[in-house]
């Protein structure tokens, strides 16, 4: 097996890495990304004025099913008992940041939810905007915090 890839087989196949030997921990982590957006568009959003309906309610939610469905999307994640998923959505002059929160007691940890959620919250935001702006863009999508405890 290669050093620094626990994905990685010594004969260089992807495989799932089996966690069944660490300790069950109580872990977090926090993702963060922004979605630059016209102003204009930021101003419909705020007041509820886009014809597809609710944008941050409904990239709230998006957000929120993508990190509960993450091992269903990613294929070398394990699927993880999720304890709790937040997903927020501020609005800034140029754009929306979007934070998610997500936390576990298992063997492994939740980037890849946290990061996941912010990610599809992203691309439903460029889905419910596309024909008033199509020069969003999404980026800056990143790991913030991840955490750690024993039981």
């Amino acid at each position: 097996m290669s050093a620094g890839l626990t994905h990685i087989d010594a004969s260089g196949a992807a495989r799932m890495v089996d966690v069944s030997e660490k300790p069950v921990s109580v872990r977090e982590a926090i993702a963060e990304g922004r979605i630059t957006l016209a102003v204009e568009t930021l101003e419909l959003i705020a007041q509820n004025a886009m014809a597809k309906g609710d944008v941050l309610a409904t990239a709230r939610i998006a957000g929120i099913q993508a990190a509960k469905r993450t091992a269903d999307l990613i294929p070398l994640c394990h699927p993880l008992p999720l304890s709790g998923i937040t997903l927020d959505l501020v609005l800034e002059p140029d754009a929306v940041r979007i934070a998610c929160r997500v936390r576990t007691t298992a063997r492994t940890g939740v980037e890849m939810e946290a990061l996941t959620g912010v990610a599809i919250a992203g691309l439903t935001i460029y889905d419910m905007c596309k024909a008033v702006d199509p020069a969003m863009t999404i980026g800056e999508i990143r790991l913030v915090l991840k955490t750690k405890e024993a039981l």
